[in-house]
C-alpha cells in the first residue's frame, strides 16, 4: 500500500521546484506588479502584513485565486511566517497552471526583520478570537469583518423582532446599532423578546437591550433613542446609517419608516410576525428594481384586517426566526454577498414548517415609489395610518 509523502517530503519536493526570492526582491518585484499573497492565517496577520500584500489563507488559497489573479502568467509571490507554508502554497498554483510563482525566503519574520514596510493588521487579537468562524468564510474575511465594523443599524423596536436581529447583529461585530423604541419592559413580552430578562420590567427597553448587548459584545457601539418614531423626527433618527431593520409592530410606525427610507434611499430589511406565520423581504431604493413597502401595502389596513400580537397573539419561537432571517439580510447587505430579498417575500408557516417565496415586483402605480408617486409630508402618512388603524 502506498503511503501519503510527509509534510518534509513535500516541502523537498517544493523547494527543489520553486524560485525563492528574498524579501528586498520580493518589494522590488512587488513594485513592478507582482502580486504578494501572505497565506498566513487571519489570526496571524492581526499583528500586520507587508505593505499591499493580499491576505488569503493557505485552506482557501485553490479556491479564490482565479478571481484574485485570473491570468496564469502573472508573477505571483507567495509568503507565510517562516517561508515554508508559502513553498508548498507557491507549488499548489504551480499544479493550478500559474506559470511564473515565487516563494518569499524567510516569510514575515525575515521581512520585518529586514525593516520593509508593513501595514498594520485590520484586526486586533481580540477580534481575531472573537469572529474567527466568520472570518474563515472567504465571504467576510478580514475585509468584510471591517465592513462590518463601519456599518451603522438602526432598528426599529427592541422587541420580538428586534430582539433576536440586535443579539445576532451585535455578535456578529456591526459597529453601531442604534437602537429606537419608546416602549418598557413588561412581564408579557419575556416569551418572545429574549434580549430582555425578568429583572429588568419597568425598565426602558432601549436600555435593558444595551445592557444585554454590550455584555454579548463591549466592542459594539450601542446608541439608545427612548423615542417613538414621528414624522418630526424619522429623518433624523434614520440619517446616517447605512440600513434600517423594521421590528415595528404598528402601521404607523411602519409606513412612516417606508417613507424615510425612499426619501434617504435606505434598504429596509422588513418583517412581520402573527400568530403562527412571518414574513420577510427587503425594500432597497438604491436598486431600480426594488419594491418599496407600499408595493407591498399600498394602503393601511383596517385593525380588524391586520390585529397586532396583543391582539391576536403569536408563538413565542415565531419572531425569533423572523428576526434571525432579517439579521442575516442585514449582514449579507453590509458585506454585498448573497442574493438579498429584493423583489421577494419569503412567508414562513410554523404550524406546517414550510417555506414559502413569492414575487415582489415594483408597482408602477405605487403610491410610494412609483412615477407618478408625490410625497406630501410625513405628517400626511401618519394621519393616514393612524385613521386606518
Amino acid at each position: 500500500m502506498n503511503t501519503p509523502p510527509t509534510r518534509d517530503v513535500l516541502l523537498a519536493q517544493a523547494r527543489a521546484q520553486t524560485a525563492e526570492v528574498t524579501p528586498v526582491e520580493a518589494l522590488a518585484l512587488q513594485a513592478a506588479g507582482a502580486v504578494l499573497i501572505d497565506v498566513r492565517e487571519d489570526a496571524e496577520r492581526a499583528a500586520g502584513v507587508p505593505r499591499n500584500a493580499v491576505g488569503l489563507s493557505r485552506g482557501f488559497l485553490e479556491l479564490r485565486i482565479e478571481q484574485l489573479v485570473p491570468d496564469r502568467d502573472h508573477t505571483i509571490l507567495t509568503l507565510c511566517g517562516s517561508g515554508q507554508r508559502s513553498l508548498l502554497a507557491a507549488a499548489a498554483l504551480r499544479g493550478m497552471g500559474y506559470r511564473d510563482v515565487r516563494s518569499v525566503s524567510g516569510g514575515f519574520e525575515r521581512w520585518k526583520a529586514e525593516g520593509l514596510p508593513v501595514d498594520a493588521g485590520a484586526l486586533d487579537g481580540d477580534s481575531v478570537e472573537r469572529y474567527a468562524r466568520q472570518l474563515r468564510l472567504p465571504e467576510v474575511g478580514e475585509a468584510g469583518q471591517a465592513r462590518l465594523a463601519a456599518a451603522r443599524v438602526a432598528l426599529i423596536g427592541t422587541g420580538g423582532l428586534g430582539s433576536p436581529a440586535a443579539l445576532y447583529l451585535a455578535a456578529a461585530g456591526v459597529g453601531t446599532l442604534t437602537l429606537i423604541d419608546d416602549d418598557r419592559v413588561e412581564r408579557s413580552n419575556l416569551h418572545r423578546q429574549v434580549i430582555h430578562a425578568d429583572a429588568r420590567v419597568g425598565m426602558a427597553k432601549t436600555e435593558s437591550a444595551r445592557m444585554t448587548l454590550q455584555a454579548l459584545n463591549p466592542r459594539v457601539r450601542i446608541e439608545t433613542r427612548a423615542e417613538r418614531l414621528r414624522a418630526a423626527n424619522v429623518e433624523a433618527l434614520l440619517s446616517g446609517h447605512d440600513l434600517v431593520i423594521d421590528g415595528a409592530d404598528n402601521f404607523p410606525t411602519r409606513y412612516l419608516l417606508a417613507a424615510a427610507s425612499v426619501r434617504l434611499r435606505l434598504p429596509m430589511v422588513y418583517g412581520a410576525v402573527q400568530r403562527f406565520e412571518g414574513q420577510v423581504s427587503v425594500f432597497d431604493p438604491r436598486r431600480e428594481d426594488s419594491p418599496c413597502y407600499r408595493c407591498l401595502f399600498p394602503e393601511p389596513p383596517s385593525a380588524a384586517e391586520a390585529p397586532n400580537c396583543s391582539e391576536a397573539g403569536v408563538l413565542g419561537v415565531l419572531p425569533g426566526i423572523v428576526g434571525l432571517l432579517q439579521a442575516s439580510e442585514a449582514l449579507k447587505l453590509i458585506l454585498g454577498s448573497g442574493e438579498p430579498l429584493v423583489g421577494r417575500l419569503l412567508a414562513f408557516d410554523a404550524l406546517a414548517a414550510r417555506f414559502r417565496e413569492l414575487r415582489l415586483p415594483r408597482d408602477a402605480d405605487c403610491p410610494g415609489c412609483g412615477a407618478r408617486a408625490a410625497f406630501s409630508g410625513y405628517e400626511d402618512i401618519a394621519q393616514i395610518c393612524a385613521a386606518a388603524g
